[in-house]
């Protein structure tokens, strides 16, 4: 196949409610969408990147800026034929997380146009040694009110979901008052784990430690953030107590995943395609950590695509061996979507494999022109 042509989409991506956590509050998701164009439009493949500059400091602009100088590679695969192209391109672009969303997108897209062209499916690019053929995704709940905590766990109940993701703020009354309007809705029947985004400082993270063993919460995401040396008492505390420290925004490259192993104050790391740089930096991390034996969890970034979804659950489904799976919450969270397909968990959180070729989704193209808002980017291929 002959790349001709990449397009890259900065999308706005609607929600159906505004979504707060320690960090931000938010009503929508600004990604981009990465089209590769081959055989005289042919065949295109897609691929998606979230940059958040809380993560990996990128932003659409910035991502933008990055993909065009990542594809002026002379590595880059303008003759498309071999996965093995894709990854010798991967391997050769920067190591640390400062392009990450969008090395993400270009691999993705590459990935998607070779499997289309092949016409199987990407998972069949990866070893099958932790091939799952289901996986159970668990739910997020934003940082929001007592009152609309109670609603949401009622409804989450009623699909048979008790894995949750508590978002957690730097207000102790309110953290307080959100964990126990899950139990007063599940009782001890949940799963618990909760997100800080890195807001506490040591005072903060101390003064929850009686709440969180009182109420038998498992994992505490990125209690504060990453250069906060003082996570170390905090989690020496936890960690007597069996509670696992999640490293989230602290583990965005290989390199800073091998600091925490050396540490040793983390104990978990969650891996999320956009904010690790795609499928051949994840699978290093994954790599990494299984010979290390260090539990890990497959995630997302708040407001992916379709697109980004699919990828998230190829790679849940080649990692039957992580602890907790996050993401495809497309008809939870998105008001409009790029994709034709609906890529939602079901009862009891369930879900499979999607099918089709490429990452098995068909884009919505009056979708994403309208979303991009004009805001498309058209960069011939030499």
């Amino acid at each position: 196949m002959r790349i001709h042509d990449v397009k890259i989409y900065q999308v706005t991506l609607p929600f159906l409610d505004e979504f707060s956590h320690s960090i931000r509050k938010t009503s929508s998701a600004k990604n981009i969408v990465v089209e590769v164009i081959a055989d005289h439009g042919e065949i295109k493949g897609y691929g998606e990147g979230a940059p958040r500059t809380y993560v990996t400091g990128e932003s659409q602009k910035s991502a933008t800026r990055g993909i065009r100088k990542i594809i002026e590679e002379h590595s880059f695969p303008r003759d498309l034929n071999d996965i093995s192209q894709i990854w010798d391109f991967v391997d050769g672009l920067p190591n640390g997380k400062e392009h990450n969303a969008a090395i993400c997108a270009i691999e993705m897209a590459l990935l998607d146009l070779l499997g289309r062209g092949k016409k199987q499916s990407i998972i069949e690019y990866f070893p099958h040694d932790y091939l799952n053929n289901r996986i159970c995704y668990g739910v997020a709940l934003p940082l929001v009110a007592k009152k609309r905590i109670l609603e949401m766990g009622r409804l989450i109940k009623d699909m048979d979901i008790n894995q949750l993701k508590l978002k957690m703020g730097k207000n102790y009354d309110n953290n307080k008052e959100i964990v126990e309007a899950i139990h007063q809705v599940f009782g001890n029947r949940c799963d618990i784990k909760i997100d800080v985004n890195g807001v506490w400082n040591r005072e903060l993270a101390l003064k929850h430690i009686p709440l969180i063993n009182d109420h038998h919460i498992r994992v505490v995401e990125q209690p504060m953030m990453p250069d906060n040396h003082e996570v170390a008492e905090f989690a020496k505390k936890m960690q007597g107590d069996g509670v696992k420290i999640m490293a989230d925004e602290s583990a965005c490259s290989f390199k800073e995943v091998e600091d925490i192993s050396i540490k040793g104050h983390y104990d978990m790391i969650n891996v999320r395609l956009s904010k690790c740089g795609g499928f051949r930096k994840s699978f290093r991390i994954i790599h990494y950590l299984r010979e290390k034996r260090i539990p890990y969890q497959i995630a997302c970034q708040l407001g992916e695509s379709g697109l980004l979804s699919a990828a998230g659950r190829i790679l849940s489904l080649l990692c039957k061996d992580a602890l907790y799976y996050d993401g495809s919450y497309d008809e939870f969270l998105l008001k409009e979507n790029v994709t034709v397909d609906n890529v939602s968990f079901g009862y009891g959180g369930s879900a499979g494999p999607l099918g089709g070729f490429g990452l098995g989704v068909q884009i919505n193209t009056k979708n994403l022109d309208r979303l991009s808002g004009g805001k498309i980017i058209d960069i011939p291929i030499q």
